[in-house]
């Protein structure tokens, strides 16, 4: 195992930020994986799995098990680490711009639909190492302007060649789930059905270029851009991994966690589990708890009023249109107004506040059928 130093704050700065990665493995030798763990800083569970990980990945790597990289960062945000209000941890936006720390990353196809004219040819691998190429120099070429910026430079510097990049999240309070590109929707899978997911949300765009986006988009924009006239495979298995809620931090399920995704990447022939009895047992997958299903059919419920909320449903609870989901109760009248599903899906994710005032997001139900546009991701 290597560790590399990434500074972030420019010379006289009032501050002094670094960024902290862990290397293993060989590259060039395999795939490249680039594991990050709460770029949002305020999102626990990542950085715990990322403990794990970095202990048992120094162990494969020991024992020869590791083909290939694999670059880990488990403190993705220092930056927002270092932000408190009043006593309160506060790393989902940079308090200098109130920019969210997972968004505003550099889409490198817009350059690349320039740079790549007339060097595409026939062969699908020759194009995705030439595609690579042109990514990592036109991350390069980003000037940021700030140290956030500078961060978002430095993780894309790490990841935006690589074949599986696995964004550690987690939501308020929610049961886990997965968000990736639709063109993802087999490749993701396996890991999906692997972590016990509730809920799998495809999408093409979701708007505000987040971070797994910017590592993933860029595939199947170019195949588009070029019209198809040359192979370009969807090369950057990219994923957000939203690991339940922000207050679901223990051992046993970091070590779960762990587990889940170190058999992923068995799967994908990063690691060998050893003897032939051993990667058989690897490749044996749990039944999936959810299909996959488009982010724009994710219906977010929305508080009317200001009031006190009870939930009535338990996270992960399939629900049918009209199902009852929450009562809100003005304080002073005691009136109680229902907060019921509009679709038919699975109750995923809601607020961990239970005073809330109008027009907060309360929870979040993951729905087959898509019928919202625009940016599909909450602030």
């Amino acid at each position: 195992m290597q560790a590399h130093k990434h500074p972030l704050s420019a010379p006289y700065a009032s501050t002094a930020y670094e960024l902290t990665s862990f290397h293993f493995g060989t590259p060039g030798r395999g795939k490249k994986v680039y594991i990050q763990g709460s770029l949002h800083a305020d999102e626990v569970p990542g950085m715990l799995v990322a403990q794990v990980l970095r202990r048992q990945l120094a162990a494969l790597e020991a024992a020869g098990q590791i083909s290939g990289e694999i670059i880990l960062v488990p403190a993705a945000n220092p930056i927002g680490l270092a932000q408190a209000i009043h006593g309160a941890a506060f790393g989902r936006f940079d308090l200098t711009t109130g920019v969210n720390f997972n968004r505003a990353y550099k889409h490198v196809a817009e350059d690349l639909k320039t740079s790549l004219e007339g060097k595409l040819g026939a062969d699908a691998a020759a194009n995705v190492a030439l595609i690579r190429e042109h990514a990592r120099a036109s991350i390069a070429a980003w000037q940021p302007k700030t140290d956030a910026e500078t961060l978002k430079k430095t993780l894309m510097t790490l990841a935006i060649d690589a074949d599986i990049v696995l964004d550690l999240h987690c939501d308020n309070e929610a049961v886990l789930h997965i968000y990736a590109g639709t063109p993802l929707a087999e490749a993701i899978a396996p890991l999906s059905a692997i972590l016990g997911s509730h809920a799998t949300l495809l999408a093409y765009e979701a708007g505000g270029e987040p971070f797994d986006e910017a590592c993933s988009r860029l595939w199947w924009d170019l195949e588009r851009h070029f019209q198809h006239r040359f192979p370009i495979p969807a090369a950057c298995l990219s994923t957000t991994v939203e690991l339940r809620g922000e207050q679901e931090v223990s051992y046993d399920l970091a070590d779960r966690d762990a587990a889940g995704l170190l058999q992923f990447l068995t799967l994908q022939g990063v690691l060998h589990a050893g003897d032939a009895a051993a990667q058989a047992a690897a490749a044996v997958l749990p039944a999936p708890l959810c299909e996959a299903t488009p982010l724009e059919g994710v219906e977010p419920l929305y508080a009317p009023h200001a009031g006190i909320l009870v939930y009535t449903r338990e996270l992960g609870a399939r629900v049918v249109a009209g199902d009852a989901i929450a009562d809100l109760i003005d304080p002073v009248s005691g009136d109680t107004t229902v907060l019921r599903a509009a679709v038919d899906g699975v109750f995923f994710a809601r607020s961990a506040h239970r005073h809330v005032i109008r027009g907060m997001n309360v929870g979040k139900v993951a729905g087959a059928k898509a019928y919202r546009d625009g940016d599909l991701l909450s602030a």
